[in-house]
């Protein structure tokens, strides 16, 4: 089960690469100024995956009015995230959790990914959603089994809405 609401959101940093080079991102830079909407989804490159960071990267201007910063969490590398950002024209910062830690701290990541195809991914983030407040604590928490079940966008926006 992933974090409940009213946790304490465990603060990480996380690599992102962008046109600008790489850069590290903090959760807790945004404490005290902005909410953020943390989106984990198990890989880039993927038709699931794609569509959710092409859909939230075209209503990226709705989460910024409602003073919300966005970042979607995988365990891809930099490069091959920024490579899919490219590729997709996804404008989500992307961050890669490369060793699996942040997923870890949410509880929401895969024994095993795909494990009918015997591949050996272990540490896979599950689509996963979560709302942090100014104040760094949990006030939205979704997390689905099924990778191709994208989160509760209505509801992540009513919640945003409430906490502006």
């Amino acid at each position: 089960m992933p974090l409940a609401v009213g946790t304490k959101a465990p603060d990480f940093t996380l690599s992102t690469k962008t046109a600008d080079g790489p850069k590290q991102t903090k959760l807790s830079d945004n404490f005290g100024k902005r909410n953020t909407l943390l989106l984990f989804f198990p890989m880039a490159f993927t038709g699931t995956c794609t569509t959710e960071m092409c859909d939230v990267s075209s209503g990226l201007s709705a989460y910024s009015n409602m003073n919300a910063a966005v970042y979607g969490i995988s365990g891809d590398n930099p490069f091959a995230q920024e490579a899919w950002a490219q590729k997709e024209k996804i404008t989500v910062p992307l961050l890669s959790d490369y060793e699996h830690k942040v997923a870890k701290a949410y509880d929401v990541m895969y024994d095993s990914f795909l494990p009918q195809l015997n591949l050996g991914m272990a540490g896979v983030a599950k689509r996963a959603a979560f709302i942090v407040d100014k104040n760094g604590v949990i006030q939205y928490a979704e997390s689905n089994d099924d990778a191709k079940q994208l989160p509760n966008f209505d509801k992540i926006k009513a919640k945003l809405a409430e906490l502006k």
